[in-house]
């Protein structure tokens, strides 16, 4: 028997700039509408379409998230 994975809302833009400064790779990706593998592979390319920051783990700049779905 096999369990699906469980759907990840798509945050409004709205919730997404109530967010702190900085968000972790996974939650910038549901912000996006990608899955959290696609958001590293894109990091891991360095064609990320966001800023990130990197202190070990990596780290997203909501706002560049916000204009991004501004511009869009």
């Amino acid at each position: 028997m096999t369990t699906a994975t469980p759907a990840v809302a798509t945050p409004t833009l709205d919730e997404i700039r109530s967010w702190p400064a900085t968000v972790d790779v996974a939650r910038a990706a549901s912000a996006l509408g990608i899955s959290r593998a696609q958001m590293y592979r894109l990091l891991q390319r360095g064609e990320a379409p966001v800023r990130v920051l990197d202190f070990g783990a990596k780290r997203i700049v909501t706002a560049s998230i916000v204009r991004l779905l501004e511009a869009a």
